[in-house]
């Protein structure tokens, strides 16, 4: 199995120095990749800024820093790919930063500086739209509890992928996850018992995804010639 993971958050720049971000620590993303190699699989990993960099050495790492950087990275590394992960917190939003800005810091002054801000692209949706038919894609639903199962469901069909992993708000920051897979159609296929730690709960789902998903072991090493 060839498995592409994103993980982390992605930093907008303001200025030379300033950022738009998000809490991500990427542990989730870096407890996928270090399992799949555990299992055998081949790994590549896409890793935001302060991402916990895994501790295993089967693991091919490329380092991004915006929406931009990742979008270049996924162009170049979905077409190796069996299965795409994207487990990385990309933000919805980037700063429209002025060109003598870029190079340079905003300084405090009289007047509070206006930030404008455009929407980035939405990079799974594109990943969709690219991806071949043997290709199995996944996404995450951080969301409040209240509207969780209803986002994830819009989110799948919006993005047209294989799988949405649908977890609540509070897994950012902590220690434990608790989840549910849904499919493409939207049918919960599995959820975990309660919170589990992060570690745990990558092993439970690339075996779920594993057994739910159409590329399986034997016909990815048939179609790689091993």
């Amino acid at each position: 199995m060839r498995l592409l993971i994103t993980a982390g958050p992605t930093h907008e720049p303001i200025d030379a120095v300033r950022f738009l971000g998000n809490r991500s620590s990427g542990r989730v993303g870096t407890a996928l990749a270090e399992t799949a190699a555990d299992m055998g699989w081949d790994v590549r990993l896409l890793m935001g800024p302060y991402a916990m960099v895994p501790e295993h050495g089967n693991i091919d790492i490329a380092r991004f820093q915006s929406t931009a950087d990742l979008e270049k990275l996924l162009e170049k590394h979905l077409p190796w790919c069996d299965m795409l992960i994207m487990a990385a917190a990309v933000s919805d939003f980037t700063p429209v930063v002025p060109k003598d800005c870029q190079q340079t810091k905003w300084r405090r002054g009289d007047d509070a500086p206006i930030l404008q801000l455009r929407p980035t692209p939405d990079l799974l949706k594109g990943c969709s739209e690219r991806a071949r038919a043997d290709q199995t894609l996944v996404g995450f639903a951080l969301e409040p509890d209240e509207t969780l199962v209803s986002s994830a469901l819009r989110k799948l069909e919006r993005k047209a992928i294989d799988f949405i992993v649908a977890n609540p708000l509070e897994t950012m920051d902590a220690d434990r996850i608790a989840a549910t897979i849904y499919a493409r159609g939207g049918e919960a296929i599995a959820s975990t018992d309660g919170p589990i730690s992060k570690q745990t709960f990558a092993t439970w789902l690339l075996d779920q995804l594993e057994s739910a998903s159409a590329v399986t072991l034997r016909e990815c090493r048939s179609s790689h010639g091993t």
